[in-house]
């Protein structure tokens, strides 16, 4: 799709516009990706104000490039950022933007040895800014990642029984999920069972589950490079009635994160939408995290939905919204939907992608 990438450089050119630079070093992975569609563990764009880009990476995707990327120019490279730089050097683009977020200390120094005489200032992440909104292309990739989740989810239900570890479960999901056409799971896959509930980035474990328990499941498909992330609590036979109140209060203010999550809805009154009914259950201390977060080429990109954070939700952005309460010692629940703002609905009301069912189910 050589001209949706074109259209995406064309949209980072203005910005360079903007800062009056000659050119821009893009070397975050993911935004590599985003501007050409090329994946690969070591890949640089040098973009300048106008004209064509020159794409670099080294000879393992050197074949890989040419084909997915066959309107840039290609360097063949091992160390890409420096190579670059040079070049910009040598074409004489003296104002280098570079993402100093994605560059270590040491990374910085080569890029700017590599190139005397040309000034680097940061671009800050203004490639992330344009990512955010996805466009039709993207909203494809990331329906099938949440199709393949959710069908993932549904078949390995009836495998969920006393006895079988968490780590078990976990396996289930990834293989069915690649079974169903996952690249792969988005992230490490977290089940959390009983007590374990109340740790939210659980690992699994050996622990087998038991009657009695809550389930945590957290998981997704990454699909064409775009990633799912959902999350469902179940219980393993029938739930007591602290349960059950838990279960509801989190589902409540699920929805209500949900239907507050309209274009030109503030990121902090989003969170405070669902925040504010677990506070007034008295809970407001047992959901410390954001409320979720952008996804697309990255599990957790902008924009960050939380009590700190500033900036609005505009059309055709993909968030999470995902509240959950935990209780040490005795378990938690979170749920968890992927949906995009907006849409294209007539309402503004948003398109969940994750459709699998949010009632309470007794296993």
């Amino acid at each position: 799709m050589p001209e949706i990438h074109a259209a995406r450089r064309a949209r980072a050119q203005a910005q360079l516009g903007e800062l009056d630079a000659d050119a821009v070093l893009v070397t975050a992975g993911p935004n590599v990706r985003y501007l050409t569609g090329l994946a690969s563990s070591n890949a640089a764009l040098l973009l300048p104000a106008a004209g064509t880009g020159l794409l670099a990476t080294d000879s393992r995707y050197e074949l890989a490039a040419r084909r997915d990327a066959p309107d840039l120019e290609l360097a063949v490279a091992r160390f890409v950022g420096p190579a670059l730089a040079a070049e910009a050097g040598r074409r004489g683009w003296r104002r280098l933007a570079a993402e100093t977020h994605d560059l270590t200390v040491d990374g910085y120094a080569e890029i700017d040895a590599a190139a005397p005489g040309v000034t680097l200032f940061s671009f800050d992440e203004k490639v992330e800014e344009l990512r955010a909104v996805k466009d039709r292309s993207e909203l494809e990739l990331l329906a099938a990642a949440c199709r393949i989740t959710d069908l993932a989810f549904a078949d390995v239900l009836p495998l969920i029984r006393p006895g079988l570890t968490e780590r078990a479960l976990a396996a289930a999901l990834d293989h069915r999920m690649g079974e169903l056409g996952a690249d792969r799971p988005s992230f490490d896959t977290i089940v959390a069972s009983g007590p374990n509930g109340a740790l939210p980035h659980h690992q699994p474990s050996s622990r087998p589950l038991r009657r009695g328990d809550l389930i945590t499941m957290d998981f997704g498909a990454q699909y064409a490079g775009y990633h799912a992330d959902m999350t469902r609590t179940v219980a393993l036979g029938e739930p007591a009635d602290w349960q059950r109140d838990l279960y509801e209060l989190v589902a409540t203010a699920q929805r209500a994160g949900c239907t507050a999550a309209r274009p030109g809805a503030g990121l902090r009154e989003v969170d405070a939408a669902a925040r504010d009914l677990i506070a007034e259950a008295g809970h407001g201390e047992h959901f410390g995290h954001g409320l979720g977060h952008g996804v697309g080429l990255e599990t957790h990109e902008a924009p960050l939905i939380g009590y700190g954070s500033t900036g609005k939700l505009e059309d055709c952005i993909s968030v999470t919204v995902e509240p959950g309460v935990y209780l040490p010692g005795r378990g938690g629940v979170r749920i968890e939907d992927v949906l995009v703002v907006g849409a294209g609905t007539a309402d503004g009301a948003a398109q969940i992608l994750t459709t699998s069912t949010k009632e309470l189910l007794a296993l």
